[in-house]
């Protein structure tokens, strides 16, 4: 059952229930299939411009190219070049896609110095094949470019600045035909998935050559005397001979002189290498030189430090407008462009990664790096970023392009500053930003940003300030959609100590704290301790809020969702119906909120056996939410889903199935493979096919499931488990008893481990473990099982629960296959008492054992015991 953890009020608006933060989804129009699309003319090609100044590399192109059409099949082809930062990789990977466009059906370049930068050029690629998705979720943007690139051929994708193969591999398993070019700094690692090439400095004949045709371009006097000894000094780096030529081009200087301009500072520090050359030292000489040449321009070196500290492409010009007047920024980056120090376009700004790595590194001999200068231009492109989001909700899908605008910026910052200088301004834009990347699905980076908020805060302003226990509160959020429950739940329980110590209990920050650490318990299981404090929280609002205010609400979602989780299902059922009415009077009958307690109310209904009644209320509620939110967003997806298990518990297996499938489809279109709920509704997909006896189709999809899990949220979340258990019961139905018995194994340690030895999900684990044993022939060590987990859930649910009379009618199972006749009887006439008595005669759990028992009295005959 999904739980809603509210953000503190003074980071953030207060969330509703699941999901309403996608309210303002827009659909999109129907559009063909991506199968079907064919690129515009203007969508073809979007690599850099093929540079007129470029020399050489005749025998490193031809090596590219052979590398690049290795492969007469279609089969996918991946090329990595890699080298020193500055020796011109991307310079010629766009020479190669230019040279080879009119072969190509499309070329798109892709900056993937970060996954999210990745997931960014996708979505800019599915944008330019079809411009309407330009209002899709970012999320299907990318899904979307993902199924044009595997169903088309003859294509050429560059990933430019690739940090680690890890971070392609995802891409790369989706992508059966096609070629890729990846550029990088990383030599090793490539021979898992591509080919590699290594690109070396130039050689001095190519290296003089570059120099002389740059200082021809601009139509400089300066002679070739001295040029070799000046490329050699520049180790023949080509980013070093280009910004070093555009200076000498720009003041008249020859090479002489500029060697004379290097020498002034030590030629000792700047030696060469193993590799061939320093390219960070190398660049240090040419910065300085440059610099000193622009000081009478103001702003120069501010500009460029501040610019240093974003990532290197697509900086928006509005960062700066923070430094001074526009006119003067203006004229700094122009003058930054004709030394080529930066690249400019209409709206944006581009550095080389190794000016930028120069420009953030201290040097007290150099004044254009003194140490305080650097801190200080960081210092402003923390306020910049933090203003580009100041007053824009990242729960609220209209604020999220301006936040996906300056995401890459904000990790390139955060990666490049120490932790132990964070500033306030900094602690509150990683919080900012951890909440938006949470709320879409990177939580991974969420719970990095969020740490490190909550970490920063705490030295600032101390474990109860309101702003630290609202950062606290996200990160619990955090760990609680990553599965680190215990992790999540202590941080809660002291921040709500901590915050009623310093505010008191009906300060709001309290109420929310309450709420969220009621939830946090009911995602672990306790409810015998969320539901209380879920009911003292419903209370609490009641009287300081009122009845009908919002957060009322969703605390009354989340305690009859709580009643459900603890099978009371009348109560969960009375107070839904509640909820529901109340939501719709007072935020209408079409808010996502209204939806929601109407879906929760049509779920009650399934989990409680009223199939019938759930059919009827899921296929209103899907109706409804198509009409609202579109037939591919979130909450329909999700409601779709029930709905075709709905029609799976009522035995229309196709009817079920084929639902199931569409729904997937629909998610993989809408959020991708790797989203969570994409994983959820295919794991209905697989247990609709088990249902149906289709189990070769459900053994291989939860196989992809399991591996998905693991690969996203780590081998030891809680869904990865729950999935491993599924695949462990498909292999148990299809016979393969040796393979299951493995699963269960593992799971039942696993579980245990992680989740403790009491878990419901150990011990359903153990329970099948024991069924397992029993089909083997393992009679006795089936009872010991089941006799574990019958006394473990009476300790902790108790006698009537649910769980206890299903374990116990497991044990009289275990009984009876091993030849206890009467102990088997005994024991399922004792459960169908306590079960009529708890649950109801008529309640579908007191109705299956009543089964039970009857086969059993007709079936098992006396004989005597088998070991």
């Amino acid at each position: 059952m999904p739980v809603a953890y509210e953000v503190f009020g003074s980071l953030g608006v207060q969330a509703g229930d699941h999901n309403t933060q996608y309210n303002t989804y827009i659909k999109p129009p129907p559009l063909p299939p991506m199968d079907q699309v064919q690129p515009a003319a203007s969508a073809v090609f979007n690599a850099p411009a093929r540079s007129e100044m470029f020399v050489g590399r005749e025998e490193d192109l031809a090596r590219l190219h052979r590398t690049m059409t290795s492969s007469a099949s279609e089969a996918v082809v991946v090329t990595a070049v890699h080298g020193l930062g500055g020796i011109g990789k991307s310079t010629l990977a766009a020479h190669y896609a230019e040279a080879h466009r009119d072969e190509l059906s499309l070329v798109w370049w892709i900056t993937a110095d970060t996954p999210s930068a990745i997931e960014s050029g996708l979505a800019k690629l599915a944008i330019a094949l079809q411009p309407e998705l330009v209002q899709a979720p970012f999320e299907q943007q990318a899904e979307l470019a993902r199924q044009w690139l595997a169903t088309h051929t003859g294509w050429l994708l560059i990933l430019d600045n690739l940090n680690q193969p890890a971070e392609a591999r995802a891409l790369l398993a989706r992508l059966p035909g096609g070629r890729i070019l990846i550029t990088s700094r990383r030599a090793d690692g490539w021979h898992t998935i591509a080919a590699a090439v290594n690109l070396d400095v130039l050689d001095e004949g190519d290296a003089v050559e570059l120099m002389t045709k740059i200082l021809e371009a601009h139509d400089s006097k300066a002679g070739a005397e001295g040029a070799a000894d000046l490329c050699r000094i520049l180790g023949c780096l080509p980013l070093a001979i280009e910004q070093a030529s555009a200076y000498m081009a720009e003041t008249s200087a020859t090479p002489v002189e500029y060697l004379g301009l290097l020498a002034r500072y030590p030629a000792t520090m700047y030696g060469e290498t193993a590799e061939g050359v320093d390219a960070e030292r190398t660049m240090a000489r040419v910065w300085r030189v440059t610099l000193d040449r622009l000081t009478g321009t103001p702003l120069v070196g501010q500009v460029l430090r501040v610019l240093a500290w974003y990532a290197p492409d697509d900086i928006p010009a509005s960062l700066l407008t923070g430094i001074a007047e526009e006119p003067l920024v203006r004229k700094a980056l122009g003058r930054l462009s004709a030394y080529s120090m930066v690249n400019l376009t209409a709206d944006t700004i581009g550095v080389h990664r190794l000016v930028q790595a120069v420009a953030r590194t201290p040097d007290r001999a150099d004044p254009h790096r003194l140490p305080e200068d650097i801190a200080a231009a960081r210092t402003t492109a923390v306020t910049a970023l933090a203003q580009a989001i100041s007053d824009l909700d990242p729960l609220v899908p209209s604020s999220w392009p301006v936040y996906q605008a300056v995401q890459s910026h904000v990790r390139a910052l955060s990666e490049c500053t120490d932790p132990a200088v964070d500033t306030e301004e900094l602690c509150l834009l990683l919080n900012y930003m951890g909440v938006y990347v949470e709320r879409r699905g990177d939580v991974t980076t969420a719970l990095s940003y969020l740490t490190r908020a909550a970490q920063g805060m705490e030295t600032h302003r101390g474990s109860d300030h309101w702003t630290t226990l609202g950062v606290r509160t996200n990160l619990a959020g955090a760990l609680c959609a990553a599965g680190e429950l215990d992790r999540a739940i202590p941080l809660l329980e002291s921040a709500l100590s901590d915050c009623l110590k310093a505010y008191g209990p009906d300060d709001r920050g309290t109420l929310v704290l309450r709420h969220n650490l009621a939830t946090a318990y009911k995602t672990a299981r306790n409810l015998d301790r969320a539901i209380p404090l879920l009911e003292s929280a419903v209370a609490d609002r009641a009287r300081l809020w009122g009845v009908d205010h919002p957060g009322t609400l969703t605390a009354r979602n989340n305690l009859a969702n709580s009643y459900h989780d603890a099978e009371d299902f009348s109560r969960a059922i009375e107070l839904h119906t509640e909820v529901a009415s109340d939501r719709a009077r007072v935020l209408g009958v079409d808010n996502p909120a209204t939806l929601n307690s109407r879906h929760n109310l049509a779920n009650a209904y399934l989990e409680a056996g009223d199939v019938d009644q759930a059919i009827l209320l899921f296929e209103s509620i899907v109706s409804d939410r198509v009409r609202v939110l579109g037939s591919d967003h979130v909450d329909t997806l999700h409601s779709r889903a029930k709905l075709a298990t709905s029609y799976k518990e009522s035995g229309d297996l196709l009817r079920a199935i084929r639902l199931h499938r569409s729904t997937v489809q629909d998610a993989l279109s809408a959020l991708g493979g790797d989203h969570p709920e994409t994983l959820q509704l295919q794991r209905g997909l697989a247990e609709a096919y088990r249902a149906a006896g289709n189990l070769v189709r459900a053994t291989r999809l939860y196989e992809s499931i399991v591996a998905d899990y693991e690969r996203i949220l780590g081998v030891d979340h809680p869904d990865a488990l729950h999935s491993r258990f599924s695949l462990a019961a498909t292999h148990h139905a299809a016979g393969d008893l040796k393979q299951a018995m493995e699963l269960y194994e593992s799971g039942v340690a696993d579980c245990a481990r992680v989740l403790g030895s009491d878990h419901p999900s150990t011990l359903k684990t153990q329970s099948r473990l024991a069924d397992a044993c029993r089909s083997v022939g393992d009679f006795d060590r089936a009872i010991v099982l089941q006799q574990s987990v019958a006394a473990s859930c009476a300790r902790v649910f108790g006698r009537d629960h649910r769980a206890t009379l299903i374990a116990q009618n497991n044990l009289s199972q275990a009984y009876g296959a091993a030849g206890d006749r009467e102990q088997a009887i005994l024991l399922l006439e004792s459960v169908v008492a306590d079960s009529a008595r708890a649950l109801g005669v008529k309640h579908p759990t007191t109705t299956a054992i009543q089964k039970n028992l009857e086969a059993a009295k007709i079936f098992l005959r006396p004989h005597p015991r088998r070991g």
